[in-house]
């Protein structure tokens, strides 16, 4: 793989992860306008506050989402991503050496790439015809 498909790789990873990020750091902004509107239209004394707290609290979830939910959310999916990347490193070293070969990085990803070929390939190969519905006509 070249270095050029490499960083556009990373950068696709990069964006999903921003993208988890935001999203659960947005969920937290949500709740904290949620409990704010509710504060507002069920609690008297909350209500007397002014627009200042009132948004200094919205401010309190969203950066609470940010700093714990954002970490969470990105620590579990690169948990995933380990787990999945070690599961695929296991199968290259396995296959390998029933070849023969030894497990190295370049042999690994030798091995991811010709995997990967493999996969695209099947994929656009149309599916065989079934036989079994013609033949009991």
């Amino acid at each position: 793989m070249s270095t050029a498909a490499q960083r556009a790789k990373r950068r696709e990873e990069l964006d999903r992860a921003y993208a988890l990020q935001a999203k659960a750091a947005a969920w937290y902004t949500v709740l904290g306008i949620s409990l704010a509107t509710i504060g507002h239209s069920f609690y008297p004394p909350f209500r007397r506050q002014t627009l200042a707290f009132k948004g200094f609290l919205v401010s309190a979830f969203t950066m609470f989402g940010l700093v714990v939910g954002a970490d969470t959310a990105l620590l579990s999916h690169e948990r995933n991503q380990r787990i999945s990347e070690t599961a695929l490193r296991r199968e290259a070293r396995l296959d390998l050496a029933r070849r023969g070969i030894v497990g190295t990085e370049s042999e690994i990803a030798k091995w991811k790439e010709e995997r990967e070929a493999r996969l695209a390939s099947e994929q656009s190969e149309p599916p065989p015809p079934n036989s079994e519905s013609t033949s009991s006509q």
